[in-house]
This record gives C-alpha cells, sequence and structure tokens, in this order.
C-alpha cells in the first residue's frame, strides 16, 4: 500500500470523506494543510502544471462560485500568483506518493483516477461526488461523513461537525 502525503484544507469534510477512503484501501495517510505549506511556484507547478488552468482552482471556491474569478480567464501568472496568495484557491486535494524511483502527484479525487494510481481495492464507495463539497444544497445533513467516520472506528462524540461552516 502506499504511504500518501495528503494536502488538504483541514476540517473539510469532502477530504476527510476521501482520507478515510484512502485508509480503508489500506493506504497511509499524511495529512498537511494547504494553507500553511509554504508553496513556491516550482513546488505548486509539479502538481498543477500538466493541467488546464482552469483546473487548477478548486469550483467551491467562494470567489469562483461568485464569479469573482473566473479561472478560465486567467491568464499563466496570474492564475498562479493567486494560487500562491491564496492556496484555498487550490484545487484539493494535493496527493503524492513517492515510490522510490519518483514522487507521482495528483490534484483532486476522482474516484477512477485515484483507483487507477494507487488502487482502492474495491472499497464500498460512498454515493454522489467524492470530489465535491459534501455540504452542497440540502446542508450538513447530506454529507455522510457520520457513516463514513463511525466506519473508521470513531465515535460520534469523537468527531468535530461543529466546523462543518468554515468551508
Amino acid at each position: 500500500m502506499a504511504i500518501v502525503t495528503y494536502y488538504e484544507k483541514p476540517g473539510c469534510k469532502g477530504n476527510l470523506r476521501q482520507k478515510l477512503l484512502l485508509a480503508a484501501a489500506g493506504h497511509t495517510v499524511r495529512a498537511k494543510s494547504l494553507k500553511d505549506e509554504l508553496w513556491t511556484a516550482d513546488r505548486l507547478l509539479a502538481f498543477l502544471g500538466k493541467l488546464e488552468i482552469g483546473e487548477w482552482f478548486n469550483p467551491s471556491a467562494p470567489a469562483i462560485k461568485s464569479g469573482e474569478i473566473v479561472p478560465t480567464n486567467l491568464g499563466f501568472e496570474e492564475a498562479l500568483h493567486l494560487l500562491l496568495d491564496n492556496p484555498l484557491l487550490v484545487r484539493r486535494p494535493l496527493m503524492e506518493v513517492d515510490n522510490g524511483a519518483m514522487t507521482e502527484r495528483m490534484v483532486g479525487f476522482k474516484v477512477e483516477a485515484v483507483d487507477a494510481w494507487i488502487g482502492l481495492n474495491n472499497i464500498e464507495l460512498p454515493e454522489g461526488n467524492i470530489e465535491a463539497c459534501v455540504h452542497g444544497p440540502e446542508g450538513h445533513g447530506s454529507c455522510g461523513s457520520h457513516a463514513l467516520e463511525e466506519a473508521a472506528g470513531h465515535r460520534p462524540e469523537e468527531t468535530s461537525h461543529d466546523r462543518c461552516g468554515s468551508h
């Protein structure tokens, strides 16, 4: 199984669901805060460089959802500077696995791509888009993170759902 360095927004229930899936598949997850990491252009481009600029951005970020920032209208330098100035605009998670010979990286959590990359070992997947914000229009009750946390052995009183508004 892989050791996955997983850059996330701490407290994000969507990222929690993804980490629990990786752990359930037998992988070791080393979570790091996306916003606390000291990103350089080269380091960030190691993840994003092969993607179109529009794919660099978190579509659930308030500035993206409101139309304040339209990623497809940005040039390379402008987009990179926005992400370096505010890493929470970066599409997440950023994941990397060092397999000895090289470091492989992935942006986002498309189940099929993650399965092909490191394997999800036929674990049962939750319904819906695992990459989307878990709260959706129905609010916190639709996130499904309670069941995943319990499946991972966490008792409800050990988990904190009171931070859900911090997305």
